[in-house]
């Protein structure tokens, strides 16, 4: 006859999730694209392939026309895009910043966006400015000899 097999107790041990391997997971990236004119103010956020995740304007945020290009109102914008960013998960940004073709200096309200965000605990990992410049372009009005009054 067979000899009864003996049960041996199996303990099964669940893992718990620490908070410390649950923040493990990878950081994820996205792309912030300033666009600053003395007007306005446009800041879109798009993942690593060009996919729009959020895109606020200083027109979304105040009512006034002429304050749309404030620093105070960038600040606003940065808020708005930390709410949203926190959504997502996304806590790194590479920075693009733009100004209109042609301007000297940028808008006043690109250096309170960055600054906004570093405040608000996102990671800063690159800053590249993308301002676009004329190369040579469309002959000038004049002719030859040049206007002449």
């Amino acid at each position: 006859m067979k000899r009864p097999v003996e049960e041996i107790p199996v303990e099964i041990k669940e893992e718990k999730k620490t908070e410390k391997t649950e923040k493990k997971g990878k950081e994820v990236e996205a792309i912030l694209n300033i666009y600053t004119s003395f007007n306005n103010t446009l800041a879109h956020v798009t993942d690593m392939s060009g996919r729009t995740i959020a895109k606020v304007t200083g027109g979304m945020v105040t009512k006034h026309g002429r304050l749309k290009a404030n620093p105070t109102i960038a600040i606003f914008i940065a808020k708005r895009l930390a709410e949203i960013l926190n959504e997502q998960g996304i806590k790194s940004l590479y920075i693009r910043i733009r100004v209109k073709t042609g301007n000297p200096a940028l808008g006043p309200g690109a250096h309170a966006i960055v600054k906004s965000l570093t405040r608000d605990g996102f990671k800063i990992l690159n800053i590249l400015d993308t301002t676009r410049f004329p190369r040579g372009g469309p002959k000038k009005k004049g002719g030859r000899r040049g206007r002449r009054p």
